[in-house]
């Protein structure tokens, strides 16, 4: 049942004049599009006083409540006829024209999209503008809803001006579902001083340029009342597609601002559009590690920084913490996660797009013992219980389930003698997590943190798979430095890249997107006997004695006519064959290192007699096939078939040579 409500008309009630008092967030404003200026313009000194504006006896509160809709009045003297008001919240601003004007004050009615929040307020005049100083606005839908015993938090939850049912809004810790009327009432500590909406599918949240809005800030103490409207807008997002980007690791270093914006974004965004011509709404996720929290003073690159190359992306953004969004300052978890807090929100939250449920958690215990920036894989009590209150409210148990966070749920597969998969649990309390979601049948986990690519699918129940999803900035940026490989590729020899999640309704079908590539780029090919690695080759500057611990099982040379295949999406749903003159040839599952990444960054390194850093070295993995050809020379059809039936295919020419740019 829906229930229409209109909002009640407040009058202004004066308050003393506040000026300076900071702006808390990123807010909506009535004109996304308009980025507010470096600064407010000069007013031009003639010398004459008169010439100058000025209002006089300004009375501006620092607090203004009123209903969404509502006139405000502002009391000052030196208001003129055709004044704009000017509400700035940075990035944006909206300019709103002065209703009426007497002696005395100036009076205007706020635009229907203006936001709660925290605004500085300026008058203009002509090209000369003042200063009237700064305030917060909460704006409700409904200034009568009554107070309930222990209920610290409340609102309105509408669209189109009626009130929405059933539509969950959290502070993090409770949890509590609107009524028939969309009122929802919450017994808030405040501690995390804030409250989301879970926002329902088909219906979207206004956004601070690409940042969907769907929290807002408790700035009372915990004892006060607060009453915290949301508006949605309805959409039909039940065909749509998710960007997921996993380890940005933007810092202002390695060339990577420069990488980020010259082959990411383009990538990313021709995608973004290819999707939204093809009719489907399109979301962006990330998977934690925007930022370096080593670099964030020493480079003076942090959240803000990342913020502004995250506006570049062509769709709403929805974020994830990783280890390294934490404030490096702070030893207590909750310390350092709250500039994350602060200035991009909540670190974990719910939201549903069409008939998928998502769900972002912070797996990261931040401990920092000795600035030694460490930590644990972990998901926080108050974080398992505010899961398990979040779940309870969806009673379809069929409804997919997409888990978003940063630290990977089980280990980098490996393989027993008989080649079969192995991995167990990374996460110190996965056992909790997993009880969590009994009941539900189709759960996808999306992780990021190892700068690798590995799908693990449990048989148990819960049905889990868990998409562990390369890195944007493949190995920290490193290999397409300046001087470097020229490549952009992963630990684990998968380009840098980032994953494609197409959902129509309860279907969900996934891809990996490697930067700079076609879509139906998903393996390599290396023929063995072309793969030697020897320091005198790739890295003959250096004068160390190691040379062969990083070229592993490629320091020798291998004429066995061996052809191996990096296949970096695969998982047991995929199939790869391989034929030489038309006759099959037996394709076997291997563990190794992926030989190109090994030229690629260690070598690189050892090349300048700098020794490479260990989490960036090459890892084992076990997304690669091995194949023995009958003579060097014979060229191998090899198709690769993934679990939805799409084929990718390479005709391999031998021999075929190692370099820095194969494919």
């Amino acid at each position: 049942m829906k229930k229409k409500f209109h909002y009640n008309r407040r009058s202004f009630i004066q308050a003393s004049l506040v000026t300076g008092l900071g702006l808390s967030l990123n807010l909506y404003s009535c004109s996304k599009s308009v980025a507010a200026p470096e600064g407010e313009p000069e007013i031009p000194d003639t010398g004459k006083e008169d010439d100058k504006l000025r209002i006089t006896g300004v009375d501006l509160p620092v607090r203004i409540d009123l209903g969404k809709g509502a006139e405000l009045r502002i009391e000052g003297k030196g208001f003129a006829v055709g004044d704009q008001l000017i509400f700035e919240a940075l990035p944006n601003k909206c300019t709103v024209e002065a209703k009426t004007v007497t002696p005395e004050d100036v009076v205007l009615v706020l635009p229907a999209d203006i936001l709660s929040g925290s605004y500085k307020i300026s008058v203009k005049r002509g090209s000369q503008t003042f200063l009237l100083g700064t305030t917060v606005l909460n704006l409700y839908f409904n200034t009568n809803i009554p107070d309930k015993a222990g209920m610290t938090v409340k609102g309105v939850v509408y669209a189109a001006g009626v009130g929405l049912a059933n539509v969950v809004v959290s502070d993090g810790f409770e949890v509590a579902k609107t009524d028939e009327n969309g009122i929802y009432y919450l017994p808030s500590a405040k501690k995390g001083k804030y409250v989301f909406v879970s926002i329902p599918g088909n219906y979207e949240v206004a956004a601070t340029m690409n940042a969907p809005q769907f929290f807002q800030r408790l700035n009372q103490p915990a004892n006060i009342v607060e009453i915290k409207d949301f508006e949605l807008h309805a959409v039909n997002n039940e065909k749509h597609t998710v960007m997921v980007l996993g380890d940005m690791h933007l810092a202002k270093r390695t060339d990577d601002i420069n990488q980020f914006q010259k082959g990411f974004l383009p990538d990313v965004n021709k995608t973004i559009q290819s999707y939204k011509g093809a009719g489907n709404k399109v979301y962006a996720l990330t998977l934690g590690d925007m930022t370096w929290d080593s670099y964030w003073y020493t480079n003076n690159y942090a959240l803000p920084q990342y913020l502004s190359e995250m506006n570049k992306i062509e769709a709403l953004v929805f974020n994830t913490m990783g280890n390294h969004d934490n404030d490096s300052k702070f030893t207590i978890d909750w310390d350092a996660e709250e500039k994350y807090r602060d200035i991009i929100g909540p670190t974990y939250y719910s939201f549903n797009l069409g008939k998928v449920h998502y769900i972002v958690l912070d797996n990261i215990e931040y401990l920092n013992i000795n600035d030694a920036r460490n930590y644990n894989t972990k998901i926080v009590e108050n974080q398992i219980e505010w899961l398990k209150k979040d779940l309870a409210t969806i009673t379809d148990k069929n409804t997919p389930i997409v888990i978003a966070m940063h630290a990977h749920l089980h280990t980098n597969p490996s393989l027993d003698g008989s080649g079969n998969e192995t991995t167990s649990y990374r996460i110190s309390n996965a056992a909790d997590f997993v009880n969590a979601l009994k009941g539900f049948s189709k759960v996808h986990v999306l992780t990021g943190h190892t700068h690798i690519n590995y799908n693990v699918e449990t048989d148990d129940k819960p049905h889990i798979m868990e998409h562990n999803t390369g890195a944007v900035c493949a190995t920290w940026w490193w290999t397409g430095n300046v001087g470097y490989a020229g490549n952009h590729i992963c630990k684990d020899g998968a380009p840098g890249g980032y994953g494609i999640w197409e959902m129509q309704g309860r279907e969900l079908k996934w891809k990996y997107k490697a930067i700079g590539e076609q879509e139906d780029y998903q393996f390599r090919a290396y023929d063995l006997n072309q793969v030697h690695l020897t320091k005198d080759k790739y890295a003959p500057a250096y004068v160390g004695g190691e040379w062969n611990t990083y070229a592993t099982e490629y320091a020798n040379p291998n004429k066995n006519n061996e052809v191996l295949i990096n296949v970096w999406n695969y998982d047991k749903g995929w199939k790869v064959e391989v034929t030489e003159n038309g006759l099959p040839l037996m394709v076997n599952r291997v563990r190794m290192r992926d030989p190109l990444h090994i030229i690629s960054y260690s070598a690189q390194r050892l090349n300048r007699n700098a020794v490479p850093t260990e989490d960036f070295v090459t890892t084992l993995t076990a997304h690669m096939f091995k194949v023995k050809a009958s003579s060097p020379t014979s060229t191998l059809q090899i198709k690769v078939t993934d679990r939805f039936n799409r084929v990718y295919q390479q005709t391999m020419v031998r021999p075929k040579g190692l370099d820095y740019q194969m494919k």
